[in-house]
């Protein structure tokens, strides 16, 4: 074999890339110290983009050409900006050296993201709420130059491994941003997850484009409300159920005088104090209620009666009753109306503590006073 035989098999004359491994975004065709010969066949598959780059000057000034799918014999007719970096003016018919990156165009899928903590947001009904979000979203490349040169640099192979991690923070730190901004309100963010994708969508796509990348996809799986909030969202249905507060409030000081006599513990103590006269008495009113007709939507709910105790309890923030003696009993029952719970009645200039109001002192006759503070 002859010297120029020989140095045939050291030129590249076929440029492809078969590898079919799901999340490599960016591959270096591997050509080592060999040259590629002038006219050898490179061929991008349906999926792929090829970008030929002057050896060893990527910047924005040495990327070179661009291949869409399709089968190509390099000559300096399909190599412009190669062939006027090269200074092949006059035609090249000789091996020479430079870099082949194959791009993957698909998407991909299953990328997950979520806040590094909570979001916080202000909601009309509930306040100020924190909120946690997760997910998955979908992306793909829509600039190899700029994939190229922002994030892959002179790598062999960029998988999605490369880049979720730092995806992943900036997709959480923007939803933070977005979440207050998104206007749908707490109670239905849950019922609501694609308008909420679609949203944070249009908001960091941007943040993707910058890198050539497309975000084509973001899904929320799961949103996180705190506890509190949960309890109160399950209680405004437990009382859209009964529709009416009193007897609401009823049924729970029955239940908790209930739970309490199922506990020896307990029940040798509060029986002691008239707990069977209050679960009658409590009970009797609510079958009362019960049998009472209810009234229509819409209309106004009636007064007490001339005479009769009604007051409103400050419950975890929020205005609860008016309550009548049974109501607010089944409250201290529940251990919801204590003697520093704020309450209020008509005719009061202000919020005040149960245990200041001479009506309510008979409530509290049977607990005992709070401990006197330790020396």
């Amino acid at each position: 074999m002859g010297i120029w035989d020989k140095l045939k098999h050291e030129f590249i004359d076929i440029i492809e890339w078969l590898d079919d491994s799901p999340n490599i975004m960016v591959h270096r065709f591997e050509r080592y110290q060999n040259e590629i010969k002038m006219g050898a066949k490179l061929t991008v598959r349906e999926g792929q983009v090829a970008v030929v780059v002057n050896e060893g000057q990527l910047g924005k000034g040495q990327i070179a050409d661009v291949f869409q799918p399709g089968m190509y014999e390099l000559t300096t007719q399909n190599m412009p900006i190669l062939s006027t970096i090269k200074g092949w003016k006059y035609g090249f018919d000789s091996p020479f050296k430079a870099e082949v990156y194959f791009f993957n165009t698909t998407r991909f899928t299953n990328l997950k993201w979520g806040t590094a903590g909570p979001a916080t947001m202000r909601d009309p009904e509930f306040g100020v709420v924190r909120v946690t979000a997760f997910g998955i979203y979908t992306l793909r490349i829509q600039d190899a130059k700029t994939v190229l040169i922002e994030l892959v640099g002179t790598k062999a192979d960029f998988t999605t491994d490369d880049i979720e991690e730092n995806l992943r923070g900036k997709i959480g730190l923007r939803i933070k941003e977005v979440m207050p901004e998104i206007g749908v309100p707490i109670i239905d963010l849950e019922s609501k997850v694609t308008l909420v994708g679609d949203r944070i969508r249009e908001r960091i796509a941007a943040d993707f484009t910058q890198y050539g990348l497309e975000l084509c996809e973001v899904q929320v799986q799961d949103i996180g409300l705190p506890e509190e909030v949960e309890r109160a969202i399950d209680q405004q249905g437990a009382m859209r159920v009964i529709g009416n507060m009193n007897q609401f409030a009823q049924y729970q000081g029955a239940q908790a005088l209930r739970d309490a006599a199922q506990n020896q513990g307990m029940a040798g103590g509060m029986m002691g104090v008239g707990v069977g006269s209050m679960l009658t008495q409590g009970m009797g009113n609510l079958f009362q209620n019960q049998a009472a007709p209810a009234a229509a939507p819409g209309a106004a709910v009636p007064p007490p009666l001339p005479g009769a105790v009604a007051y409103f309890v400050a419950h975890q923030g929020t205005q609860t009753g008016p309550f009548d003696m049974a109501g607010l009993q089944a409250q201290v029952a529940g251990g919801t109306l204590r003697r520093d719970t704020l309450v209020w009645r008509q005719g009061m200039a202000a919020w005040a503590a149960a245990a200041d109001q001479a009506d309510l002192a008979s409530l509290f006759a049977s607990m005992p006073p709070p401990l006197p503070p330790q020396a």
